[in-house]
């Protein structure tokens, strides 16, 4: 048992003491500052039809427990499904090959450090909750209660689920990060549907979340005190000017035996989803694993196996091809494109592909708002490791040493990246050029350079791809939900200053990379 403790504690210690951990811990409090607006706020994050409760106790405490836990079981995948990677690329699964710890035992080890990280912020959030209350109550009666029930019964039991997912997505789908994240957010998207379904799901028992409790006891008092026919309670930042909502008081939820029951039923499917893992575990001997999967195959053409001779004269320089030297940043180019195009699994490309014939289908606003940044997305691996995978191979010290590395290598992943994006957003452009449209292409354009900028400034300054990875997801989903701040793409309408805070956001991060980039190859 020592042993279990210490990889726990070490993994959760680096984890924890990283930056990107640290800039996401500080994003997730911003977030919960945000999930109870002030009354002059232009958006909302709980909408009831125009109703909406006064902040006592009840509401506070239900309102950020839930908003935690739809935010923490989405993004909070991509924070914490690299454990055993992690381990293959330090070689310390080497170590850990070789001691008598079981595969069930490791695996839950890090299934539980997942759980903590999570936790952690999630107890970030609860602690704001108190604050906020004590900010915006408005002299209502604080009942810890209403704050410590929700996050145990909804928080607690989601996160030991998604903690459990991302062991088993690391398992079966190692070295396809991207299909992880698909996988994964399809079944993010069945499990939210059965919170709109209040009349097939009374209990709750089969909702992970535990949030269709919460949208059936306030659709039942507002429907009971007002006369309504209130059917769906709406989750999320929803900006709809300064609207004026109908307040009502609402005490909160009767928590059923049943109900918590099945919160222990949701972690032992986390256990048990752990344990079917176990079975499947490579136990850190890839190269069985890639063998049990495909047989070497003969080579195509015959390799030429003859060592050539080496005459007592030994060689000399008249026999040696004649040096050529190029300069140019076009091969450094070319080779960063091919490296991106190639990254990842090759079928995954008959998903972009029909997206991207999608997008001259589709209505415009369809294409411009939802199938694009989608389709930019689904690249997220790519982006993440424009700038890391020089670190990640450990070929950064060779990479640094090389001829002028600041003008040259870090240029051409940019350019590179920049013209990936815009090649899947050529749809959308070309259908805007058709109706002359150039403000639209130009945002968009500026919208390309953001994202490739954000993961070159974010993969240099943490070192790692989960920063931009979770961020990236944040924005994505933000964007797609309409909000009015994270359109990088500038499908919504904006003022004249959009075009400007854009260039100046991506000359900031272009300004910020290159000055620790340069940094960090004087100081190797």
């Amino acid at each position: 048992m020592p042993y279990i403790y210490n990889i726990i504690k070490a993994d959760y210690l680096q984890r924890t003491r990283s930056y990107s951990f640290l800039i996401t811990l500080i994003v997730t409090v911003y977030a919960a500052y945000s999930f109870l607006p002030p009354d002059t706020a232009n958006y909302t994050t709980l909408s009831a039809s125009g109703y909406k409760g006064v902040y006592n106790s009840a509401w506070v405490g239900y309102v950020a427990a839930t908003m935690t836990t739809v935010m923490l079981s989405f993004y909070g995948f991509l924070l914490v499904n690299s454990g055993i990677k992690k381990d293959i690329d330090t070689e310390v699964g080497l170590i850990i090959a070789t001691t008598p710890i079981s595969n069930f035992k490791y695996l839950l080890c890090k299934q539980l450090s997942n759980y903590l990280v999570l936790l952690t912020i999630a107890g970030c959030t609860f602690a704001v909750s108190i604050l906020l209350f004590f900010i915006r109550g408005g002299g209502h009666p604080f009942v810890i209660s209403n704050f410590v029930l929700p996050y145990l019964f909804f928080a607690v039991p989601a996160l030991f689920v998604v903690a459990s997912l991302a062991v088993v997505a690391e398992v079966f789908m190692g070295k396809r990060s991207i299909l992880q994240y698909i996988i994964y957010f399809f079944l993010c998207g069945v499990a939210m549907s059965t919170i709109t379904q209040s009349g097939k799901n009374t209990t709750g028992v089969l909702d992970p979340f535990g949030l269709s409790l919460v949208t059936k006891s306030i659709t039942a008092q507002i429907n009971t005190q007002f006369h309504e026919h209130i059917k769906d309670v709406s989750f999320g930042f929803i900006f709809n000017g300064h609207h004026k909502y109908k307040p009502f008081i609402w005490g909160g939820i009767s928590w059923s035996a049943v109900f918590m029951f099945s919160r222990l039923l949701w972690i032992g499917l986390g256990l048990v989803l752990v344990y079917i893992s176990s079975l499947f575990f490579h136990r850190f001997d890839l190269k069985q694993a890639s063998a049990k999967k495909k047989k070497l195959k003969p080579a195509k053409y015959p390799v030429e196996t003859t060592i050539p001779t080496i005459t007592s004269a030994g060689i000399t320089c008249e026999a040696m091809p004649p040096l050529v030297f190029n300069y140019s940043i076009l091969p450094f180019v070319k080779t960063e494109l091919l490296l991106l195009v190639r990254q990842g699994n090759k079928w995954l490309w008959l998903l972009n592909v029909g997206l991207w014939v999608a997008m001259f289908i589709a209505p415009l606003p369809i294409a411009y708002s939802y199938l694009l940044p989608i389709l930019l997305f689904l690249q997220v691996t790519r982006w993440s490791a424009l700038v890391t995978k020089e670190k990640t191979n450990r070929v950064h010290y060779f990479a640094y040493a090389s001829y002028k590395p600041l003008l040259r290598m870090l240029p051409a992943q940019i350019i590179a990246g920049v013209l990936l994006a815009l090649a899947l957003a050529l749809p959308v452009i070309a259908r805007n050029a058709l109706i002359l449209n150039g403000y639209a292409i130009i945002n968009i354009i500026n919208g390309c350079v953001l994202i490739v900028l954000l993961a070159t400034t974010l993969g240099i300054l943490s070192g790692g791809k989960k920063l931009f990875e979770v961020l990236f997801f944040m924005l994505t989903y933000s964007a797609i939900n309409k909000v009015d701040v994270t359109d990088y793409l500038g499908s919504m309408p904006h003022g004249n200053m959009y075009l400007i805070i854009i260039v100046l956001i991506n000359t900031t991060l272009l300004f910020a990379g290159f000055m620790v980039r340069n940094y960090q190859i004087k100081h190797l």
